[in-house]
Parts: structure tokens; C-alpha cells; sequence
């Protein structure tokens, strides 16, 4: 094999490796999971989500949409799968979504899409038991982004797109693991915003400036903006710690609820202890802001 081919080969083999679809979980006894439903079908791209829903209780419950990372461009939607089993477990409907990709579909694309899930949701509220004025969203990285953007732009028609129309894309609550919120300065800070970005936005930052600024969440706050924990790692080389910092205070400054758990020498993507506390404070703030108090 010639050593071209031989890199490409190893290099699609990598892609295929970090992409690849993960073996699929168990589902619990007391979890129903129903995969690949479609939500949305925009330019002919059908549009896909994975649920899992408790068999028991009466309901109706709080739902959370869970929005996968990868840059915009990559990253599939059942890396979350076990996540949202496990938010089943917890008295939840959850759901992981898919949404179009970036250099093929520009933002803000990506953002009609899991508006649309919601939506989508919403619209099903009485078929799988949804209440339907308890719904959050969470995502980690560029998921993380999509979900601070449903927090700050509830009724932009702009971000609406037009599938599912009739019900309301308002998130009540959010979490972002490591989601950024200021686009405009992200080259120089981050490893990889000099890729992705441009693919994202048709341009770098002097080119699409405009585009820079309307893709960053932290610009669309307003006092109407959902509650917010972002959980973010001291030395995340991707997404600079300081992007969650600037969330939160613009939150707190239009007097919405919000929280930052920083996670001293984490890096982009939790692990062990990191990821575990990740996870118990997200699950404290859903069950805090999404379930009702006891009676």
C-alpha cells in the first residue's frame, strides 16, 4: 500500500473509531426506549430522535432534550442514549436528538432543529406522557451551545424554522457541560475555533462577523432567559473556562437564575470523579427547577 493510502486509511479508520456508534446500552426493566423516531424533515434530511421514558409512575413527567457535540460537523445523537435511560430512571422523559451539520447546513440550522424537537415534543406531550410546561435541555460542547441558545432565544422568529409549528420551543430550564457562549472570541483561545467556525458561520470572524455575534448566546440574554447551570473544567483547551464565566454573569446581570460549577484541571470532556460530579449537579438542578415540590 502506498503511503498516502496508507495514512488516509488510517485516518478514516480513527474518524470511523471516535464517530462509530458505541455498543448499544442495556435498557432497564422499568425503562421503555424507542430509537430512531423521526421529529423533523428538513431539505429531505430526516430528522431522528432516541426516547426513553419510565413504564411506571402517573406521570405526566418533566422531559429533558439532550443535544450531542462535535463541532457543529460531527457527533451523533446515541452517544446520549444511556444518558437519557438513565434520566428515565430518574422520573424523566428524554430524548437525543439529531440535527444538520455544518460545512452542509450553516447555523442557524442547527438551532431550527432542536427548536423543532422541542416542538416536537410539545406536540406529543399526551402520547408519552410529557408534561409540557417542564421541559429542559442540556449538551455538552457544541450541544452545550445549542442548549444555552434554546435558554436565551425563546420566540426569535428568526431561530423558529418552520417544523412543527404551533407549539411553543421554550426550554425552562438549561445545563452546559462546556458549551461556548461568545463566538467572537473564540480564535486565538480555543484549539480547534479556526476550523470549526468558519464552517459553521460561511467564514471566519472578519468575514461573518455579523453571523459571529448573532450565533453567541450570551448576546441573547434577557430577562425572559431560562434558568442555567454551565459546568465547565479549568483547563479545557477547546471552550476557555472564561465562556461559561461570561454566561453566568450576564444571566445573573438580567436576574435570571444561574449557576457555574467549575471543575478545577478538568479539560473538555469529563472523566471519573469529574464527570461523576458533572452529572449528580445536573441531576439536582433538573429534579430542582423541572420537578414540582412535594406536597
Amino acid at each position: 500500500m502506498k503511503p498516502f493510502a496508507l495514512v488516509a486509511s488510517v485516518v478514516a479508520f480513527s474518524l470511523f473509531s471516535i464517530f462509530a456508534r458505541a455498543a448499544d446500552p442495556v435498557v432497564p426493566d422499568t425503562v421503555a426506549f424507542e430509537r430512531g423516531i423521526e421529529f423533523a424533515n428538513h431539505d429531505n434530511q430526516h430528522l431522528h430522535l432516541d426516547l426513553a421514558r419510565p413504564k411506571q409512575g402517573n406521570g405526566p413527567f418533566p422531559a429533558v432534550v439532550c443535544i450531542h457535540g462535535g463541532g457543529f460537523r460531527a457527533g451523533t445523537r446515541d452517544g446520549y442514549d444511556r444518558l437519557c435511560m438513565t434520566l428515565a430512571e430518574r422520573g424523566y422523559v428524554a430524548v437525543t436528538v439529531t440535527y444538520r451539520l455544518s460545512p452542509a447546513y450553516r447555523f442557524p440550522a442547527a438551532v431550527q432543529d432542536c427548536k423543532a424537537s422541542v416542538r416536537w415534543l410539545r406536540a406529543n406531550a399526551a402520547k408519552y406522557n410529557i408534561d409540557p410546561n417542564r421541559i429542559g435541555a442540556m449538551g455538552g460542547s457544541a450541544g452545550g451551545h445549542l442548549a444555552l441558545f434554546l435558554g436565551v432565544t425563546a420566540g426569535v422568529k428568526e431561530f423558529e424554522g418552520e417544523a412543527n409549528s404551533g407549539p411553543s420551543s421554550d426550554v425552562q430550564c438549561v445545563v452546559s457541560f462546556y458549551g461556548p457562549s461568545d463566538f467572537t472570541k473564540s480564535y486565538g483561545k480555543s484549539v480547534d475555533a479556526h476550523e470549526v467556525l468558519p464552517l459553521f458561520f460561511g467564514g471566519n470572524l472578519d468575514e461573518k462577523r455579523r453571523e459571529h455575534i448573532a450565533g453567541s448566546p450570551l448576546y441573547w440574554v434577557t430577562p425572559r432567559s431560562a434558568p442555567t447551570l454551565c459546568i465547565h473544567g479549568t483547563k479545557d483547551t477547546y471552550v476557555g473556562h472564561e465562556q461559561a464565566e461570561w454566561m453566568v454573569d450576564r444571566l445573573k446581570a438580567s436576574a435570571v437564575e444561574a449557576e457555574l460549577l467549575t471543575l478545577d484541571g478538568a479539560g473538555h470532556g469529563f472523566k471519573g470523579e469529574d464527570a461523576a460530579k458533572a452529572d449528580a449537579a445536573m441531576f439536582a438542578f433538573f429534579d430542582r427547577i423541572l420537578k414540582p415540590a412535594a406536597k
